[in-house]
């Protein structure tokens, strides 16, 4: 039986104001979008491996936040088996060290299509890879902060900065038994940070980066199962 595509998308959007940015920290959008190329299944023993580049040039993905995908892939409702990138790179030595490991998912494609690296692959239970791009950046800062030491040595600040933070991250899902790509997922969050200060700086800091974990982690287990129920709720 031939399976078709699928595609769906969803967009969050927080109270867009200071108020709401004091108590929630931060006013964030986040955007999800998810392409299905074949069905998902995983059995007893298999369990998945999420990647990233690892070769040190512009637009690498933070190894924090693959951390953080894994972690959060690993625990709470529908949690997956997950084999560490660690312990995955190192059960596949050299293939995926970071002077010989993948640049894209072309290259990847290539390196887990060689037998004895399939067959390593398989031997160590992993069903899954996910290779995960993208990064989070600061932009258009604005406004100013100045600070300056009264009589008696005591500090005091004064202004309003704020910037701009987006994070963009894309999932491609192998499936090691039948050597192709299932699906693409991608999460995505921007927000304004803001720093007011009359004498007591006071940040509220907009958490793009764990927004877009947040989302990751939940496609992922809901691709993968797919009978679990749906995308998160809300993002604030």
């Amino acid at each position: 039986m031939k399976f078709q595509s699928s595609s769906r998308s969803a967009k969050f959007v927080s109270a867009p104001c200071l108020v709401a940015g004091l108590a929630c920290g931060g006013c964030v959008q986040t955007t999800v979008q998810e392409i299905r190329q074949a069905e998902t299944q995983i059995g007893s023993g298999e369990s998945i491996v999420i990647l990233s580049r690892k070769h040190k040039t512009q637009g690498e993905t933070e190894d924090d936040f693959v951390s953080c995908v894994s972690d959060s892939v690993n625990r709470g409702d529908g949690a997956l088996p997950i084999l560490s990138e660690r312990e995955f790179v190192d059960a596949t030595f050299p293939w995926f060290e970071p002077r010989t490991a993948p640049l894209n998912m072309e290259d990847l494609a290539t390196v887990i299509g060689r037998p004895l690296i399939s067959q390593r692959i398989d031997e160590i239970g992993v069903r899954y890879l996910v290779w995960i791009e993208g990064t989070t950046e600061r932009t258009d800062e604005s406004g100013s902060l100045n600070c300056t030491i009264f009589s008696g040595g005591l500090p005091a600040c004064f202004g309003f900065l704020s910037w701009e933070s987006g994070s963009a991250y894309e999932a491609a899902v192998w499936d090691v038994e039948r050597g192709m790509t299932v699906g693409l997922l991608s999460s995505e969050a921007a927000g304004t940070s803001f720093v007011p200060a009359v004498v007591v700086p006071i940040p509220v800091i907009a958490r793009v980066r764990e927004k877009a974990c947040a989302n990751m982690s939940d496609q992922i287990k809901t691709f993968i199962h797919p009978d679990l129920v749906e995308l998160p709720s809300t993002e604030g």
